[in-house]
């Protein structure tokens, strides 16, 4: 008899975790992530760097202190994964001159009108960068 009664308490133990892991695997995975494509194109006569912000958690792209760069008059697209609804600000700047800045500028430490996208997927327009 005691052996049934603990094999069942182990049971329903195993249900439980397997209940509470179903839910906790459905919480994790509950932000769908998009792509959205940035294209840049440099028409300043210097190199530019870029780097993506998101404004919503704590990521940048490309990330591990490397930048987007785009030589004098180059366009650029930039594919990233983000999460659906996720609010994405550009950071541009003269490559060797942080004072020349468009957007949110070098480690996103300025404010902007226009340089925020909503990630849904898809391409921006071509965001020129103008002297």
């Amino acid at each position: 008899m005691k052996n049934t009664y603990s094999v069942r308490r182990l049971i329903s133990a195993a249900a439980g975790v397997a209940v509470l892991s179903s839910a906790l695997l459905g919480f994790a995975s509950s932000a769908s992530a998009a792509d959205v494509t940035f294209v840049m194109r440099n028409s300043h006569p210097n190199a530019v760097e870029v780097e993506l912000y998101s404004q919503d958690r704590s990521h940048v792209w490309p990330g591990d202190n490397q930048v987007y760069y785009l030589d004098d008059g180059e366009s650029k697209t930039m594919s990233l994964a983000c999460n659906e609804g996720e609010k994405i600000c550009y950071g541009a700047w003269v490559s060797g001159d942080k004072n020349t800045y468009w957007g949110t500028g070098p480690n996103n430490a300025e404010a902007c009108s226009d340089c925020c996208y909503t990630c849904t997927g898809g391409e921006t327009e071509e965001i020129n960068l103008v002297p």
